[in-house]
């Protein structure tokens, strides 16, 4: 059992959004709405409510939106708290009281290992989340958030953990698949994952869905990942080796 808090979070938010074009062209996918914030929005206050304090947000080329879309603004929130406080005035005052969120810039569009490794001199040693900028989770009824399963997992089994979910057909073509043993119900220990296989090839139909907690660890093992789909360093190779010498397991699906 691991007794590390989990307090640093790292998103990845660099990628092109190509499929989401033509949308995609002037406005990172990150920040497109769902009802009435965007999607990293989401993603901040997902983290923010298991309680970690310390953000880092990976971008790149045409995603200055998502720094300013989280700056102070007090040329609007002064007249809410004025006249509609309310009605408006918490939708964007409750960033003040938010943690600093920190930015570091990928240059060039090598891959999800390649974004995650410029940010380990920020998280320092320490065990980290990971939650992609475009990814919203919608816990089953009665059941914690998925980053909180995933810390208690962490702690639980002592190992860097992740999120799953089923995929039906050939979807399993647009997601890392897990091969692995059942440990109790909704766990698995990780065997063998493999990146957007064909369906006849996929060893389940289980595909990771982008939120982790991992151990430092993991940056020796994105260094030493070859590129691999698509010609990127991709985090699925990484965690493959990283399992071979720490473990992996799943803790929300």
């Amino acid at each position: 059992m691991r007794k590390e808090r989990i307090r640093k979070v790292v998103i990845p938010a660099g990628g092109n959004g190509t499929r989401f074009l033509p949308i995609t062209r002037a406005q990172p996918k990150e920040m497109l709405p769902v009802v009435d914030k965007p999607v990293i929005q989401y993603v901040v206050e997902e983290a923010i409510q298991t309680g970690i304090d310390d953000i880092l947000i990976i971008t790149g080329r045409n995603k200055r939106a998502i720094e300013d879309h989280f700056d102070k603004l007090p040329e609007c929130t002064q007249p809410f708290s004025k006249y509609r406080a309310q009605e408006y005035g918490k939708s964007v005052q409750h960033f003040d009281e938010w943690p600093d969120i920190h930015y570091v810039r990928q240059k060039t569009q090598s891959g999800l290992g390649d974004a995650i490794l410029h940010a380990k001199h920020h998280c320092d040693g320490e065990p980290f989340a990971v939650l992609l900028g475009d990814t919203i989770t919608v816990p089953r009824n009665g059941m914690q958030i998925c980053t909180s399963q995933l810390i208690d997992g962490f702690e639980r089994f002592g190992s860097s953990t992740m999120a799953i979910e089923p995929a039906n057909g050939e979807d399993v073509s647009k997601y890392g698949i897990i091969l692995g043993e059942v440990l109790e119900k909704d766990v698995y220990a990780i065997l063998e994952i493999v990146e957007k296989p064909t369906a006849v090839a996929a060893p389940s139909n289980l595909g990771v869905i982008g939120h982790y907690v991992l151990v430092p660890d993991i940056f020796d093992a994105i260094k030493e990942t070859p590129r691999g789909y698509g010609g990127e360093i991709q985090l699925s190779d990484s965690l493959n080796l990283l399992n071979h010498r720490t473990g992996l397991v799943t803790a929300c699906v």
